[in-house]
């Protein structure tokens, strides 16, 4: 029924624009001078319309249209790359908010003196999962330290994750024999306590050593649920994984699948530029995008992301 529930939406957005086509060329075949100003108007909002449906149509892939689970991971450099990781969910928590989308952390581990060590996001609305993709990857920050008591400039670096939320009627198995399931109290950012119980999961699928943990819940039946659907988009990204690779040993390709560089580059010192480096987008407005303006980088990744894929 939510499939049924989506293409009919879709039919219904192009039947409507089909049909304001229509009217203009009737519009436009009249040459009346005293509808030329209702048929720039409405040639406008043609235009702008095929603009917004021409970039939708970039969020094509199977999962594009869903939920989505993002997680920061704190990288190497201490500290300084857990106050980054905190940096980042700032940012993308904004960016979150201002495009509409509903987020709830499911997950959260604070950081030692400061920052998070990780932190795993429930992001929920249309598309969640074909823009946040773009941000996969290792983001690299340059910045006098704030933790370093001789002012020096340090490097830090965090890992942000991006998943389809998976349906419960997706094929992925899971053999109960494969997982180990813990639990243990649940803490909030500061260590405070959100239950006294043992509500807050852990599972841990054996033959991989994935493991996939929900604390936020009120129930451990709850956090159980959210787990297995973390555990089920980790598998997911593996079997994805195991078929891109598949795909280039036959073109005669390979890539290796690690943290490798970083994809983008936060620069605060001694200049002031936020580049990405796969697409060479780049801004000297760092406030901005700290402020969760991203849509720049987000367009052009998606953008040369369809051009590879059409040539």
């Amino acid at each position: 029924m939510k499939r049924l529930a989506r293409l009919n939406e879709r039919i219904a957005g192009w039947n409507k624009l089909t049909q304001s086509l229509n009217d203009t060329l009737e519009l436009a075949a009249m040459e009346d001078e005293d509808f030329r100003a209702d048929l720039e108007t409405e040639t406008e909002a043609i235009e702008k319309e095929v603009d917004r449906r021409e970039f939708n149509a970039m969020l094509s892939g199977e999962f594009d249209r869903g939920d989505a689970i993002f997680a920061i991971h704190a990288g190497a450099g201490g500290t300084d790359s857990q106050d980054w990781a905190e940096m980042l969910q700032r940012m993308y928590l904004r960016w979150m908010e201002q495009h509409g989308y509903e987020t709830e952390i499911i997950d959260f581990t604070p950081g030692e003196e400061a920052g998070i060590k990780s932190v795993t996001v429930s992001v929920s609305g249309r598309y969640a999962y074909g823009y946040l993709r773009s941000e996969k990857g290792v983001h690299r920050l340059v910045r006098l330290s704030p933790f370093d008591s001789n002012n020096r400039r340090h490097t830090s670096f965090a890992m942000v994750e991006v998943l389809p939320e998976v349906d419960d009627d997706f094929d992925i198995d899971i053999d109960l024999n494969d997982i180990k399931i813990d639990t243990f109290k649940s803490g909030g950012a500061g260590g405070q306590n959100v239950q006294k119980n043992d509500t807050a999961v852990r599972i841990t699928h054996l033959p991989t050593g994935i493991v996939a943990s929900c604390q936020n819940e009120r129930s451990q039946s709850q956090n159980r649920e959210m787990a297995m659907k973390v555990l089920k988009a980790r598998l997911l990204e593996i079997k994805e994984r195991e078929h891109a690779e598949k795909l280039a040993d036959l073109r005669g390709e390979y890539t290796k699948a690690e943290w490798g560089s970083q994809i983008r580059s936060y620069v605060l010192h001694p200049y002031q530029m936020v580049k990405d480096h796969r697409t060479d987008h780049e801004t000297g407005n760092t406030t901005a995008v700290l402020d969760g303006d991203l849509d720049g980088f987000i367009e052009a990744y998606l953008r040369q992301n369809v051009g590879e894929k059409s040539k």
